[in-house]
């Protein structure tokens, strides 16, 4: 950190605007100018007042950030959790895809309810809902029942503040009801791994940032380590191609969406689309012949995620792909099952006018999961006795993409092309994707003895 003596602070500047007045203080140190805004004169007063206080005390300036030592520590002690957290989701949210911004404020709602002083008067539920609210830069401006802004103004009274972090038993505390569920149960390996990575890099931003704080205190604290991996596939989620064929044609079997979402769910096994994924795949992406293989362009995903966390307004706004820059697009081979399949939903269906594959039944916009889980339900339903069905074997139409792309290892194809059509690094396919189909496992033993006879 790089401090000064040289500081000049000048007179408050008021601003008058048509809706507001606010009063700006201003001040150099080394040259560099920094600003804090006040909607009221006497903060701007009062705020000024302590630097000029710190300056004829010589204390020396942070170059970086304009404030002295002594206020430093001050920011960090009047500023709540509530609003840090508030402004560490508005630095986050231009950058961050509507369902990750999802995922942030699901995390930092748990977090914030844990930095609250004392517990809310009112339904839990709705308190959390307040929260989450208050986080979305989308409708923390808009019209709040009574109810919500109550909830909200308690939040802005009864939060911690970031200094208090720096305590041991409250940082404890915290990690422990990240750790629970409501009910208090323990919550999932994966949520907890979201909800300690988004403390550990917000506390980051206080500290390298905000200058909240002068060092992690995470790293000051000793608590039980705790391993977190990657979610493995379980194998006996996965169905083998006979399975896979019986259960595509139960899906034409399977009521009125059926027969639409046939190749919907080839794409998810035959080429390990993501749902987003094949529920933007449109005519152009294709590159098809009549019969035999082809080719899939990827281009754009639409994830399903409500109105307010997308820059649009619109739910499932088209995005980039997963884990890929804006125009960065992936090819993923089409074999002969998958191009009969399209030709046929083609022929049979159509496109929408933007040329999307699939669409909604009632406004032409994106197929619901809540449909094509029905969809799949029922499939799994017409083909699978009833124990079968009660158990893990392709439960979610997501299985269908584990059960690709471990029929692609399988099969023999090397991991590194495998982690180039699936989209994902190979470190990552390794650690989560590398199953096998029923008889893998014997058909890899048997590799190995054809190898120690020398065959």
């Amino acid at each position: 950190m790089t401090t000064s003596h040289d500081v000049r602070i000048w007179s408050i500047e008021t601003i008058k605007r048509v809706r507001k007045t606010t009063h700006r203080v201003r001040w150099i140190v080394a040259g560099e100018k920094f600003g804090e805004m006040f909607t009221e004169f006497a903060l701007a007063d009062s705020f000024r007042s302590k630097l000029m206080t710190a300056a004829r005390k010589g204390e020396e300036f942070d170059t970086e950030t304009g404030y002295p030592a002594s206020l430093r520590r001050t920011q960090a002690e009047t500023k709540t959790w509530f609003e840090f957290a508030c402004e560490y989701m508005d630095m986050k949210w231009p950058d961050s895809s509507p369902k990750y911004r999802k995922s942030l404020v699901e995390s930092l709602v748990a977090i914030t309810t844990a930095m609250m002083r004392e517990e809310y008067d009112g339904e839990s539920a709705t308190f959390r809902k307040a929260l989450k609210v208050a986080l979305n830069k989308n409708t923390r401006e808009g019209g709040l029942t009574s109810e919500l802004q109550h909830a909200i103004n308690f939040a802005k009274k009864s939060s911690k503040t970031v200094g208090d972090l720096t305590s041991p038993e409250v940082l404890r505390s915290l990690l422990h009801a990240l750790d629970m569920k409501l009910d208090g149960t323990r919550a999932s390996t994966n949520t907890i791994r979201h909800r300690r990575t988004t403390l550990g890099n917000a506390i980051e931003y206080a500290v390298d940032e905000k200058k909240l704080l002068d060092s992690n205190p995470l790293d000051e604290v000793k608590v039980k380590k705790r391993k977190f991996t990657l979610h493995e596939v379980d194998p006996t989620s996965v169905i083998n191609p006979i399975q896979a064929r019986k259960l595509l044609s139960a899906v034409a079997e399977s009521g009125k969406p059926g027969p639409p979402l046939v190749a919907f769910f080839g794409l998810m096994y035959y080429a390990a689309l993501r749902p987003e994924e094949a529920l933007n795949l449109k005519k152009e992406n294709l590159s098809i012949p009549e019969s035999g293989w082809g080719d899939l362009r990827l281009e754009r995903a639409r994830p399903e995620v409500e109105a307010e966390w997308t820059n649009s307004g619109e739910a499932s706004e088209e995005g980039p792909l997963k884990h890929r820059a804006e125009k960065e697009g992936r090819n993923v081979p089409c074999p002969p099952e998958l191009t009969a399949l399209l030709q046929a939903h083609l022929s049979q269906f159509g496109t929408a006018p933007d040329g999307r594959l699939f669409r909604g039944a009632r406004n032409g916009g994106r197929v619901r999961s809540t449909v094509y889980g029905r969809t799949w339900a029922a499939a799994r339903g017409i083909v699978f006795t009833a124990e079968v069905a009660a158990g893990p074997l392709a439960k979610r139409p997501y299985d269908l993409r584990h059960a690709a792309v471990s029929t692609w290892l399988s099969g023999g194809v090397e991991p590194t092309r495998v982690a180039k059509w699936a989209g994902h690094s190979l470190s990552v396919l390794l650690r989560v994707y590398a199953k096998c189909l029923d008889g893998g496992e014997q058909a890899a033993r048997d590799r190995v003895e054809r190898a120690l006879i020398g065959q």
